[in-house]
This record gives structure tokens, sequence and C-alpha cells, in this order.
């Protein structure tokens, strides 16, 4: 797995735990949001602060979130311990109940990303024309084996994380969300089948 000190690379208990929709939300929310208490979280998320402690704890058994020492009294801040997490899915190859919780987790991640992108095209009319053309949809289709498409993915994540890496104290600068799904045109045709 690469040694990327921004990506958690998660392993078959890291994945049980993070296939629940109030963790997902929650670990998302400390990435893009930055660090808060679980009261936060929970006014933000629409849940308890009950459930929201637990599922911290539960996402920091795991190493996905820390408490960062800095609340006050039982008021604990945490706070994402990385920017991103990634997997290769042959780990959980004979793992049946890591595999389902992976299934559901990059199902829920697409579910996610359609979302976002719907609630753009919502809003995009009432934004400025030059934040309207300079995001977009870009639908490519390149021919690659899997060690090339390796490589081109590592590429575009270094692309991205020059960027990441680079904070603006721009007043007009904004959080974009950059997602990154390949897959092959030809679904029904697996080399070897």
């Amino acid at each position: 797995m690469p040694s990327d000190e921004n990506t958690a690379w998660l392993d078959a208990t890291a994945v049980r735990v993070l296939a629940h929709p109030l963790r997902s939300r929650l670990l998302s929310r400390l990435r893009v949001t930055g660090p808060a208490t679980a009261t936060d979280l929970a006014s933000a998320l629409s849940t308890n602060t009950g459930a929201t402690s637990y599922h911290l704890r539960r996402l920091e058994a795991v190493g996905l979130v820390t408490d960062t020492g800095e609340g006050e009294g039982k008021r604990r801040l945490w706070r994402a311990t990385t920017v991103a997490h990634g997997w290769h899915r042959s780990t959980f190859a004979d793992d049946e109940d890591a595999e389902v919780a992976l299934d559901w987790l990059e199902r829920s991640y697409v579910r996610q990303v359609a979302t976002g992108a719907e609630a753009w095209l919502d809003a995009v009319g009432d934004w400025p024309a030059e934040w309207a053309d300079a995001t977009g949809l870009n639908d490519t289709v390149v021919t690659v084996t899997p060690a090339r498409l390796r490589a081109l993915t590592e590429e575009l994540r270094a692309v991205t994380e020059r960027y990441r890496a680079a904070p603006s104290d721009d007043p007009d600068a904004r959080q974009v969300k950059v997602s990154l799904l390949t897959h092959p045109v030809d679904v029904d045709r697996a080399p070897g089948s």
C-alpha cells in the first residue's frame, strides 16, 4: 500500500467500522469542516450527542479520528487523523464481512458524489460565472493496463495533493470536491472470463 501520511489505508476492521451511515458522515464532516465536538457534530448531522459520541469512539478505535486534547471539560474536540482514506479490494478477498462492508461503503460514496454534484447543478445559477465556468464534469476514456491505471490514479492524486496542501487565505477561495472514479467501460467482459 502507498505510504502517504495524509491517507489512512483501511484494514478489515476499519472497513467494518466505517461502513455505517453516521460514522461515514462524521468522518466526512470532520475532514471538510475541521475539529468539532460531539454536540456540534450531532447538531450539524441531525442526530443526538450520545450516538455521535459512541460512533466517534468507534472511529477513534481504528485510528480514523482522534481527540485533539483541546476540549473543555467533557466536551472533547475531535478531528480526522488524515485527509483521506483508501483501500485495496484484494486485501479483503478472504473476509466476507469486510467485502460486504466495503461494498456498502463504496456504493455510499458513489451516492454522496452524485448527491453533491446534483446539489451543485441546482445551485450553479446563483454563483458567479467564473465559478460556473471553472467547474465541470470530465468523461474521458483511456486504454490502460492495471499497472498503468494505478500510475494514472497516483499521478492524479499527487496533483490534487499539491492543491490541497497549498491553503489559500483569499476570501474568494472555496473548498472544492474533487472526485475520482475509474472503472472499465465494458464491465460485462472481465479479463479471463
